[in-house]
C-alpha cells in the first residue's frame, strides 16, 4: 500500500539530486574555462550557491517525507495486530 508521502519522498529525492548535480557541474565548468571574463565569477558562484542549496532543500524534504512514509506504515501495521485499537 502506497502513500503520498512515498510517492513524494522519491520525487524530490531525484530533483534533489538533479539540481545539486547541475550545480556542482556548473562551478567545473565555469572553473575549468579560460579566464576570459575573470569579473564574472560573482554571477557564477551565486547562481551554482542557489542551484545547490535548491537541491539540498529537495534532498531534505524527501527524507522528511521517507520518514513520514516509514511512521505512517509502521502505524498501519500496529493497528492491524493490535485488535483493541481504535482508528
Amino acid at each position: 500500500m502506497s502513500n503520498k508521502h512515498e510517492k513524494k519522498f522519491i520525487l524530490n529525492i531525484l530533483i534533489g539530486l538533479l539540481f545539486t548535480s547541475i550545480g556542482i557541474f556548473m562551478i567545473l565548468y565555469v572553473s575549468l574555462q579560460k579566464a576570459q571574463h575573470q569579473d564574472d565569477w560573482i554571477f557564477w558562484s551565486a547562481i551554482s550557491a542557489i542551484i545547490i542549496n535548491t537541491g539540498l532543500l529537495f534532498f531534505g524534504s524527501g527524507i522528511v517525507h521517507k520518514v513520514k512514509a516509514d511512521l505512517i506504515r509502521r502505524q498501519r501495521q500496529k493497528s492491524k495486530n493490535d485488535p483493541n485499537a481504535v482508528e
